[in-house]
């Protein structure tokens, strides 16, 4: 069991280090004011409507909204959206995914427990609302949707490991009844199942025990051959996606013999033809024909998303869109089966997204017709541009970040600082993941509050090719806090901020990189806010979710094999866990008590090593979150505390924390007298909720 962190109180001197950044508020709050404070409910609190979608027959529109405050599944006549009603019911952490199946009226979502990621399909009748069932009523099942398909819409593959926690079997479940019937018993260690519009799974996926991937064909005789092979420098930019409806295709993203990752199709006698490449970065996401799952676009995304048509009329419509819409984001969610109808939705980093629906022209004139703002309590807000820069590396990388600058900062608006700034360095998670420009939340809470903000696809991050990738194998606490760093050093001499004038925060791989900047780089800043991040590298391995099997060669190869001696020490040589006693900066941390990635130990252990050398620390625990904050109650919780930990290290502006504790289950096992006034509302807090 993992220890439990002691309540305590920091002494006068550990008081004086987490405030000391108070006392000398810069003179850039002062014109920060100028600017309306934003409030954190319009930033972090449930979005209005948003994840529109259309029904496959082109009858509904469906959004998520909240009733009573969580986000449900909202449906209405495509043609009337106003009599939109409710046709789920959940009461506590809300549907965040969900899709249309082809059954007419039916709908399924995903949705998990506290955050365990033990996801449940359900599917409801949307002539029967509030009377969702449970599809994988199975205990501790993790389901996935494999395949839907329109020529049997009663029927739809899905994934379950109820047998064997870390393998899922396939079945093909019935819409209907409800009932299952196993299709493939996943005894062969396999990672994913490739089907096609019979539902006939032609393909399979296995990782290699050397971390590459395997495709498999089935033998007929229930087995399987393998038929292709990806090295493991390649296994994070080679994947086998999907066939097309008819089976003749099969679509490979591939960076075999080149570094970006290329969109090829594969005909039945294993031909690739190449669809799309791009030099800088790896083909990403793609449109395809509703009827006949044919790749008809794709993205290439390096400082920004373009689309790439594979087809002239596909184009046509892409340009007219961006054409009427603005030079933001511009995606398509959801497609009717006959393609007249589109729901496409418009965001760019000062605009949250704004949903529309598209009726291509056919023989006559497109039409857009606007149906919702995701957060209308944004309109007329003062959000601010982000601004892609291209950032070297001490070694010669180039490191893909975006930059968002106060406006008391930038007032002519051209992303080049008239003063520097206290900086919020904002690190990804994952880390095999990336950064993108857009409208974030975050960004705009910080430039609002009066600090600029920096976040860097340090190597590691994917999306630009496998060397980029690579990289950054063996490089946590290496090469991968370098690029950090060296962001921050550009920022300076940009005239961003000043070096003393640093913060670092981020979530998952980026907590860890929080605790790793005041750990390893202790000077360089001034404090830190770990959300679920790693503290201990080895027991981060030990405690992974069983269902990760199929890529713990990943892990061991690109962190540190913690079966060999060698791999055991480098863990612990990059474990922030063991340079406790170099923090000498304010630190705070929040972790969910039912995460299944980063266990709640790893905040533990830190927090007691830290308390146990009087080096002071906060620590904000949810017992009903997992990887992360997604109920909103939550996520407006913690960040009325860090609003506060950071008006105090970097001087900026904070909203008292006033009810933002409302319906949130935080509590503070340590250091809540180390955030000004967090006692109090915490006090206030647990006698609302006795009431």
């Amino acid at each position: 069991m993992p220890a439990r962190p002691h309540r305590h109180r920091l002494s006068p001197a550990c008081l004086a280090l987490a405030l000391a950044a108070a006392a000398a508020a810069p003179a850039f709050a002062a014109g920060s004011a100028q600017v309306g404070l934003i409030p954190r409910s319009a930033l972090f609190g449930n979005p209005e409507r948003s994840s529109a979608q259309l029904s496959p027959d082109g009858r509904y529109l469906s959004w998520l909204a909240p009733v009573k405050g969580v986000m449900n599944v909202w449906v209405a006549p495509a043609d009337d959206p106003a009599k939109a009603r409710a046709v789920t019911d959940d009461a506590a952490r809300g549907i965040r995914s969900y899709v249309w199946s082809y059954r007419a009226g039916t709908l399924l979502y995903l949705r998990d427990s506290g955050g365990d990621e033990n996801f449940h399909l359900y599917a409801v009748d949307v002539a029967k609302p509030g009377q969702a069932r449970d599809l994988t009523a199975y205990p501790k099942t993790r389901a996935s949707l494999v395949r839907l398909a329109h020529r049997h819409p009663d029927r739809i593959l899905v994934g379950m490991n109820d047998r064997d926690p870390k393998w899922h079997d396939l079945y093909e479940v019935d819409l209907a009844s409800g009932e299952r019937k196993r299709v493939v018993e996943n005894k062969d260690r396999l990672s994913g199942y490739l089907a096609d519009g019979d539902l006939k799974v032609g393909r399979a996926t296995r990782s290699r025990e050397d971390g590459g991937g395997e495709l498999l064909a089935a033998d007929g005789k229930g087995g399987w051959t393998v038929v292709d092979t990806i090295p493991f420098e390649d296994s994070q930019t080679t994947e086998y996606e999907g066939y097309s409806d008819d089976g003749r295709t099969l679509y490979l993203t591939d960076s075999r013999g080149r570094n970006t990752a290329a969109l090829y199709a594969v005909d039945g006698d294993g031909k690739k033809s190449l669809l799309l490449e791009d030099a800088r970065a790896d083909v990403g996401a793609r449109l395809s024909d509703p009827r006949s799952d044919r790749v008809q676009a794709a993205s290439v995304y390096y400082l920004r998303q373009q689309w790439k048509p594979l087809d002239p009329a596909i184009g046509r419509d892409l340009t007219w869109l961006q054409d009427k819409l603005g030079a933001g984001e511009v995606s398509v969610a959801s497609r009717s089966l006959d393609d007249r109808a589109w729901v496409v939705s418009y965001s760019a980093a000062e605009e949250p997204g704004t949903t529309y629906l598209y009726k291509r022209g056919g023989s006559g004139e497109p039409s857009l017709t606007r149906l919702f703002s995701t957060r209308p309590a944004l309109d007329g807000q003062p959000l601010v541009p982000m601004w892609p820069v291209e950032i070297g590396s001490r070694d010669g990388k180039t490191l893909v970040s975006y930059l968002s600058l106060p406006k008391s900062a930038d007032a002519d608006g051209d992303g080049k600082p008239d003063r520097p700034v206290p900086l919020v360095l904002v690190v990804h998670g994952g880390p095999w993941a990336r950064d993108y420009y857009g409208y974030h939340a975050y960004a705009q809470w910080l430039a609002n509050r009066g600090y600029a903000s920096l976040r860097v696809n340090y190597r590691g991050s994917t999306g630009f090719g496998k060397d980029f990738i690579n990289a950054g194998d063996g490089e946590w606490a290496g090469k991968m806090h370098d690029d950090l760093i060296d962001a921050v050093d550009w920022a300076v001499k940009q005239g961003v901020t000043q070096k003393d004038d640093v913060a670092i925060m981020g979530g998952s791989y980026g907590g860890y990189a929080t605790l790793v900047g005041l750990t390893f780089t202790p000077d360089a800043f001034k404090c830190g806010v770990d959300i679920v991040g790693p503290s201990n590298l080895e027991t981060l391995l030990k405690t992974i979710p069983p269902y990760w099997a199929s890529i713990y060669e990943q892990f061991a190869r690109r962190m540190g094999d913690p079966r060999t001696e060698a791999g055991r020490k480098q863990l612990a040589e990059r474990s922030p866990i063991g340079r406790v006693d170099k923090i000498d900066k304010p630190l705070l941390i929040g972790q969910g008590a039912n995460d299944p990635r980063v266990n709640q130990a790893e905040s533990d252990q830190i927090v007691e090593a830290m308390r146990k050398k009087n080096i002071p620390v906060t620590y904000a625990l949810f017992p009903d979150e997992g990887h992360g904050f997604a109920r909103p109650e939550n996520s407006m919780a913690f960040n009325a505390v860090a609003e506060g930990f950071l008006a105090q290290c970097l001087g900026g502006r904070a909203q008292p924390i006033g009810e933002d504790f409302k319906g949130s289950s935080i509590a503070v096992p340590a250091g809540a007298d180390g955030v000004k006034g967090l006692e109090a509302a915490l006090k206030t807090h647990k006698q609302e909720v006795k009431k």
